[in-house]
């Protein structure tokens, strides 16, 4: 089987994060249409606890896995490598198996927490069915993921970027055909479809584990699978579980925040806004548009961002075994560069085209409510990048402690903050759940501001060219802000067409791209964030594609 080259490898890695997460993306706008606000919360509810527990069964092995996997294939350790495949299997299926079994059989009570007393909207028989059913899409991945790290491990990519987008084309393929089934033809209540919606989780895992099975199958000779070793490596089960673990749990720290952030502030955004006596209806819509539909939308800043700056990460970890602390600080400051300087103009775009955007994905319902709630919501995934970003920097320099300290800080302000914030903005007579999003980009920054202290006060970072950077920024922003608000003024869209307010947002975010960029040119600005190299690339390019035309 061939194995995937690091430039192969980051490629296939990239497009298949890309499929996903459009396919992702994009199935929101029909399934949003067909089961209305009710179940659209209803879903959130679902897929908010799944993720949690999914996170708690699976994060982080998957690429501990890969790793040790990839250190014993090295060092030709092939019955090391195996057993570390084996223990694998065995620890995630321990930890699956009572995840669900405390999803399935505690689902009424984490029901009850979500809701609490909430009345009018959904009930808690409702949220414990559809919890029940995605509970079994939990003990399909734990096979899955480590197969996906051992295939990793020996660079194979392909086969766990192909079974990521096999899995969520089944999924969305349950969803949308099941929903449309179960509500169009066989007329069957809304609480069931969305527990046949969320039940995609469970064929989507299966669809992709035959696909990963039949490869590990079909090339078991190459991987050492059907070899029979009658010595055994020195490395004891024990070393092995503990190299699996010492790897995993940075991962799984950071990937546990994420998820805690978005139940956290779902369970809190129900109660406060049940609290200042919003309908159940509005409250369900709330609280789900933040968790859950916001971020469907915002998730093309999150991949954008780390997308351009992931190739940056991995050199620090060469810099800093090199003790060329100035050189770390150099790639850390560029990441940061790279997403201020693509980030900000995105999440300004779509907070002006907020209105637009959500009645394309969502239609008229709570229109300006959710139109609100993207304008603000956009700006948390640029704080949540930069998090990334510090997390990563620390984790290459093997600070691993402080990375706990930052990501657990970062939740408990975000938990702390959620009501305080909504009951200030009710008393100050704005939109209460903007609380909810300025608490998470409170608990974001706390993170990162943390982080950047430990870097400055340790290595000596220095950071006052993210700040010149940030100044420049405002100019071509700027610009591009008054030019998409006059179009906005003197071209008003349609909103009785689906159609025309896609052409319409197309337009406009081209055009206000097209000033950014330039003003950005003039200054200088892609040149100096992105190198010159860069620009030079892009002018070889199509100076090469000009003369082949």
């Amino acid at each position: 089987m061939k194995k995937n080259s690091f430039i192969e490898g980051t490629i296939i890695a990239t497009i298949a994060i890309f499929l996903v997460k459009i396919i992702g993306m994009l199935y929101v706008i029909p399934f949003y249409a067909m089961v209305g606000v009710k179940g659209a919360a209803l879903y959130a509810y679902a897929y908010n606890i799944y993720g949690l527990f999914l996170e708690i069964s699976t994060a982080g092995l998957p690429n501990a896995i890969a790793k040790l996997v990839n250190e014993f294939n090295t060092l030709n350790r092939q019955e090391a490598k195996i057993r570390t495949f084996n223990l694998g299997k065995k620890m995630l299926t321990f930890i699956a198996i009572i995840a669900f079994i405390i999803l399935f059989v505690f689902a009424s009570q984490i029901a009850t927490l979500i809701l609490g007393d909430l009345s009018g909207g959904n009930t808690i028989e409702d949220v414990t069915l559809v919890i029940r059913c995605v509970s079994f899409a939990i003990l399909i991945f734990p096979f899955l993921s480590v197969s996906r790290g051992f295939f990793q491990g020996h660079n194979i990519i392909s086969v766990a970027s192909f079974s990521q987008v096999i899995e969520q084309l089944a999924r969305v393929a349950v969803i949308l055909g099941g929903s449309f089934l179960a509500l169009k033809v066989f007329h069957i209540s809304l609480t069931e479809t969305i527990g046949i919606a969320v039940f995609g989780a469970f064929v989507g895992g299966l669809c992709a584990l035959i696909y990963v099975l039949q490869k590990l199958k079909k090339n078991k000779h190459e991987l050492c699978l059907d070899e029979e070793f009658k010595e055994k490596d020195e490395i004891s089960n024990k070393e092995i579980i503990k190299k699996i673990i010492t790897y995993a749990i940075p991962t799984i720290i950071i990937s546990l925040a994420f998820s805690l952030y978005n139940n956290v502030d779902m369970i809190l955004i129900l109660r406060t806004m049940d609290f200042l006596g919003f309908d159940a209806l509005e409250v369900e819509f709330i609280a789900s548009g933040i968790s859950t539909w916001a971020s469907k939308i915002s998730v093309i800043i999150t991949s954008v961002g780390l997308g351009l700056s992931a190739s940056l990460i991995p050199n620090m970890v060469e810099a800093f075994t090199l003790k060329k602390y100035d050189d770390v600080n150099r790639k850390f400051i560029k990441a940061m560069e790279i997403i201020l300087f693509i980030c900000l103009p995105m999440c300004f775009g779509i907070a002006l085209l907020s209105k637009e955007i959500w009645a394309v994905f969502y239609g008229s319902t709570y229109l300006q409510i959710g139109a609100n709630i993207l304008a603000i919501g956009i700006f948390a995934p640029l704080f949540s990048n930069l998090f990334t970003i510090s997390n990563y920097t620390l984790q290459s320099m093997n600070k691993f402690k402080i990375v706990y300290i930052c990501a657990i800080t970062g939740i408990l302000v975000n938990a702390l903050l959620d009501v305080p914030m909504m009951l200030l903005l009710n008393a100050l007579h704005l939109p209460a759940y903007f609380g909810a999003t300025v608490a998470s980009i409170i608990g974001f920054s706390t993170t990162v501001i943390l982080a950047m202290y430990f870097l400055r006060k340790e290595y000596s970072f220095k950071y006052k060219s993210i700040a010149k950077t940030l100044r420049n920024i405002l100019v071509p922003l700027t610009t591009m802000i008054l030019v998409v608000g006059l179009i906005k003024k003197f071209i008003p869209a349609n909103f009785s067409s689906r159609a025309y307010l896609i052409l319409y947002i197309a337009i406009v975010a081209i055009i206000g791209a097209i000033v950014y960029f330039v003003v950005a040119q003039v200054m200088g600005l892609i040149k100096d964030i992105l190198g010159n190299g860069f620009i030079e690339k892009l002018k070889t390019k199509f100076l090469k594609n000009k003369k082949e035309v």
